[in-house]
């Protein structure tokens, strides 16, 4: 259901993210995009696994397994473990959804040669190549360094491989040789129907926001190349995730927690002012636009500390986003981030990605996640520990009946999941780490945003009005060359 991911990577462990799902980054293919980003440790690629909760590893690096709408089980929670990025998992995945006797007529279409045929897309490519263009029996399409597309974007190098296609680092001839991260998807009807959806919401962000100052990642151009749907996007640094995880999870500072807390209210406000909900709002999803860093040593832990230097960000990965006339899917959200509404299973609208931001924000804070599980019940045990009972109407309401036993949740606090949940969880304003006012504005924030009721949780219009935004603070006026107060004009 979400097109996610990773555009690309860098020599020396630079990513440049944007929308791509599952990508499995070769160290042979790593090349520096941009001079001015910050070199990063050779020897330790984000890609390795952490020490998260096996429900986290996929979400790690390539912002979950995209195109979720076609591949969710109802409670979603096989997502965990379920996803290899470096390589094995990726094509298990994907025979799932092949008929036991359709591999055998899959490889020998994908051994002829095609060439461009009616039934493409009236943007399709015509170039030199169309008597020579092949797929591999993946369904990725065959290109090298060199290669044109479209008459426009020359292949430079594959900066990574996934589940649905690969992204190739390329130079965009009509951006004045910009580089540009070029999407290309396998030639898989599922795979291009999933594109063709992200595409639509991408349009409409275009539309209604061509000078791009709503900050979400900008779509440059579409196209289908002989079958396999093409996107290119703007180059992006680091995601907010990844440099928490590079930098040993140290949280951000409060200013930059502000400044980035901000800017994500703003931008998904934007959605739901255009009848969007993004439904996958975690830190992976959130990009930095320049994610280069001071280093400092801290003699107490004896380690290197980051401070990244520029706190502007983008919301990325609209896969998953619907309009609000479309089908709402039964379960959306990365397990971390998905609102209650959403586990009890009724209903959800843009409410639930204010509940994920609530979410973002207390990680941000605090360098590790609120609800760190990965089991429906358990979730709702953590949110009991941390902002008290379900409420009852939700209770009666719920088809998910299972969970609770007359009225309460039905939960055994003796068990070793109970003492897991008592041991790591507790009231939320317990995790406060200064007793100054802008700490605790920060929580009052996070509390209103952590509200069970969607009908009475915090819009992000209110959000924005909040007293943790209303300080000026110039730490965080570093908006690619805005002024943040500038920008806190565009939310009244």
């Amino acid at each position: 259901m979400t097109i996610r991911g990773s555009f690309w990577s860098v020599r020396s462990n630079i990513f440049y993210y944007a929308f791509f799902m599952n990508i499995n980054l070769k160290p042979g293919n790593m090349q520096c995009l941009l001079g001015s980003h910050s070199v990063l440790n050779d020897t330790h690629l984000l890609f390795s696994y952490d020490n998260r909760s096996s429900d986290r590893r996929p979400y790690d690096r390539h912002y979950g397994e995209s195109y979720r709408r076609l591949d969710y089980s109802r409670d979603r929670d096989r997502e965990h473990g379920t996803y290899d990025y470096r390589g094995g998992h990726d094509r298990e995945r994907e025979d799932s959804y092949r008929r036991k006797g359709s591999r055998r007529k899959h490889k020998r279409r994908r051994r002829r040669t095609r060439s461009y045929s009616p039934s493409s897309s009236q943007r399709s490519d015509s170039g030199t190549r169309a008597l020579c263009v092949r797929d591999d029996e993946e369904g990725h399409l065959i290109c090298r360094s060199g290669d044109v597309l479209q008459e426009r974007y020359e292949i430079v190098s594959t900066l990574g491989e996934g589940t649905f296609g690969r992204v190739m680092q390329c130079i965009d001839h009509r951006r004045g040789g910009a580089h540009i991260a070029l999407k290309i998807i396998k030639n898989v009807e599922k795979y291009k129907e999933a594109a063709r959806l992200e595409i639509n919401v991408l349009e409409r962000i275009n539309e209604k926001d061509p000078e791009n100052k709503n900050l979400c990642v900008q779509m440059f151009d579409w196209f289908d190349y002989h079958g396999h749907m093409c996107i290119s996007f703007e180059l992006l640094a680091l995601s907010t995730f990844d440099f928490l995880k590079e930098n040993n999870y140290l949280p951000y500072s409060i200013s930059q927690v502000r400044h980035m807390a901000y800017q994500i209210c703003l931008a998904v406000k934007f959605l739901h002012e255009n009848k969007l909900t993004h439904t996958d709002l975690k830190p992976e999803n959130i990009l930095f636009v320049n994610s280069d860093f001071t280093i400092t040593y801290n003699v107490e832990k004896k380690r290197d500390e980051r401070t990244v230097k520029n706190t502007a960000v983008r919301v990325v990965d609209f896969g998953s986003a619907t309009f609000d006339h479309e089908h709402h899917s039964t379960i959306v959200s990365t397990r971390h981030y998905r609102a209650p509404e959403v586990i009890l299973e009724l209903g959800w609208s843009q409410p639930c990605d204010v509940w994920s931001i609530g979410c973002i924000l207390f990680e941000y804070y605090l360098g590790f996640t609120l609800f760190q599980t990965h089991d429906n019940r358990e979730h709702l045990a953590m949110m009991e520990r941390i902002s008290g009972p379900v409420p009852s109407r939700m209770i009666r309401k719920t088809r998910k009946q299972k969970y609770f036993y007359r009225g309460r949740l039905d939960w055994d606090e003796n068990s070793s999941a109970g003492r897991y949940v008592r041991e790591n969880c507790k009231p939320l304003r317990r995790y406060l780490l200064s007793e100054a006012e802008e700490h605790h504005q920060l929580f009052d924030l996070i509390e209103a945003m952590l509200e069970y009721e969607p009908t009475k949780r915090l819009t992000l219009a209110a959000a924005l009005r909040h007293p943790f935004f209303q300080s000026t603070i110039c730490s965080a006026d570093q908006s690619s060359g805005k002024s943040w107060e500038g920008n806190r004009d565009i939310s009244r």
